[in-house]
């Protein structure tokens, strides 16, 4: 077996009957799977029998009966090597025409809970197929001190070793993990699943009952108690806490929930050293981010040192060459938090692009698209995206596209160029989503202007002449200059804007030239007052600029 391999029935076992049922395996249990695809209609290859490998497992979005079954026909008339595995859906499994199709395909069908996120299913999935042998033999063998223990089977443990049902979750009562439940789990347990949450419901009554306050002073066991009316059977719960102090952090808690038999004598003392482990291994994922996020970030650029592009292509399984595309997120406003929402966009990125990366640096998120099959379609993807963020998680963002990208090596200078556009005021000012060709003059002329501000012998002292005199006379020589400019010499027009004859915008444009020392006919001279206007503001005169 791969090192990187994870069975049909570890999978199962792991998503818990709860989330999944399978329905049909014709090739059992031991399949082994090693990729996975969330995948919507639109997503799927035209002609499955010309597509090189496709993923051993896949979640089918949206897909109604008839599809699916046209698909499974497609996938029939593959080889049987280059079949996928396992096809997980929702609503299609409770036809019977998908169900034959799949077992005569060969492959597993496995029925998803209605009320299942896909988000999160597709997440889990991708987990378990990333999990070494080494993490599932510590779970088989009750060690919970090895060093590849994972949330996953210190759950199974706790649970094997209390006799109960055991969930994991962090410090906002979203759930990491969880034991396999069996008949006796309450809805608390069901929705907490499903949700991959807590129901806020209970989480206030917890707080009411002061559950939360107890956890998070001491590292004492609580119990408690069942509520039939509620539908909550009794639980235990300590909280896993880094450090020992007053100043701990409560990085989650540990729940046990009682069954139909009793919990064993010792359930408490296993659940405290059970929140020992789970400090270590969650402490782990906080100080030290996995190998793959070292890569990407390299790739990306972050760590400002070179990258072996072939190493990281062949870690990652990403084509070297192009075209590519990179495309930047970054809030608009300091209430915006893109770090909640990085799962989602890596989501949908993973749908548009089975191959695509995504990785978040500061407050941005960035993905990459190692290929892709037009910059319209990469574009028309990225509006539907800042779009839906704002519609479904009030996320008010912009974004920048650098497309095409000449393969990996070019990834990281893609990223400098995307930043350049999300942190320039002049593209913030025009669309939510730019690309690189769209918005490269805006960001060119404001870097310039942004250079000249800052660098006072970059500026033109003529300038404060031409304000010395508008404030001596009276007079609005400066604005006008800028009108007419602005209207590219066209002087009616300019006079138009200035609501003044044209005889008379001429008059000040012939004492402007002479205040100046310039000739408004020399191009060079023009182009050279249209910046220094510009970078001293509309009401910055140049004598406040210029210490």
């Amino acid at each position: 077996m791969s090192e990187r391999a994870t069975t049909l029935g570890e999978l199962l076992a792991a998503l818990d009957h709860t989330v999944a049922t399978l329905v049909d395996a014709p090739a059992g249990q031991d399949v082994v799977l090693r990729s996975v695809a969330l995948a919507e209609p639109a997503d799927l290859p035209e002609h499955l029998e010309t597509v090189g490998a496709l993923p051993e497992v896949y979640l089918l979005v949206g897909m109604d009966a008839a599809a699916t079954v046209a698909w499974l026909a497609g996938v029939g008339r593959r080889r049987l090597a280059d079949r996928p595995r396992v096809l997980m859906t929702k609503s299609a499994n409770d036809s019977p025409e998908v169900r034959a199709a799949a077992h005569e395909a060969g492959l597993a069908l496995v029925h998803v809970h209605r009320h299942a996120r896909w988000d999160q299913v597709f997440a889990l999935v991708r987990r378990m197929l990333a999990r070494s042998p080494g993490q599932r033999a510590a779970a088989d063998d009750h060690d919970l001190l090895a060093p590849d223990t994972d949330l996953f089977g210190l759950a199974q443990v706790v649970a094997r070793e209390t006799g109960g049902m055991v969930s994991i979750e962090d410090a906002h009562s979203r759930v990491l993990a969880y034991s396999a439940s069996d008949g006796s789990a309450d809805q608390l347990r069901i929705r907490s699943i499903l949700g991959r949450e807590g129901p806020g419901d209970y989480l206030r009554i917890l707080s009411e009952w002061g559950v939360f306050d107890r956890v998070r002073r001491s590292d004492e066991v609580v119990e408690v108690p069942e509520h039939p009316e509620l539908d909550i059977r009794r639980r235990l719960v300590v909280g896993i806490r880094r450090g020992t102090d007053a100043r701990a952090r409560i990085l989650g808690t540990i729940w046990l929930q009682e069954g139909d038999r009793p919990w064993a004598p010792d359930a408490a003392r296993v659940l405290r050293g059970a929140s020992a482990v789970a400090a270590r291994i969650i402490a782990r994922r906080l100080d030290a981010p996995s190998t793959e996020a070292v890569l990407v970030r390299r790739l990306f650029g972050a760590h400002g040192d070179g990258v072996d592009v072939p190493s990281v292509a062949a870690a990652l399984n990403l084509p070297e060459a192009g075209p590519a595309a990179v495309i930047g997120f970054a809030p608009i406003g300091p209430a915006t938090d893109l770090a909640a929402s990085r799962a989602l966009i890596r989501l949908h990125a993973s749908a548009f692009r089975e191959d695509s990366v995504t990785e978040l640096l500061g407050d941005r998120v960035y993905v990459l698209l190692p290929t892709y099959h037009s910059e319209r379609g990469v574009g028309s993807w990225v509006r539907e995206l800042v779009a839906q963020l704002e519609q479904s998680r009030a996320l008010i963002v912009r974004a920048a596209v650098a497309a095409p990208v000449a393969g990996l090596t070019a990834v990281a200078a893609a990223r400098v160029e995307v930043d350049r556009v999300l942190d320039s005021p002049a593209a913030a000012s025009g669309s939510r989503v730019a690309t690189l060709a769209e918005a490269r003059t805006a960001v060119l002329l404001a870097e310039i202007i942004a250079l000249i501000r800052t660098r006072p012998e970059l500026r033109d002292p003529r300038l404060r002449a031409l304000d010395d005199y508008d404030r001596e006379h009276g007079a609005d020589l400066r604005a006008s200059l800028r009108t007419y400019l602005r209207a590219h010499g066209e002087v009616s027009a300019a006079a138009a804007v200035l609501r003044v004859h044209p005889n008379t915008l001429r008059y000040r444009l012939r004492r402007a030239e002479t205040v100046l020392g310039v000739d408004l006919a020399d191009p060079a001279d023009r182009l050279l007052l249209d910046i220094q206007l510009a970078a001293a503001g509309p009401d910055r005169p140049a004598d406040r600029a210029v210490p």
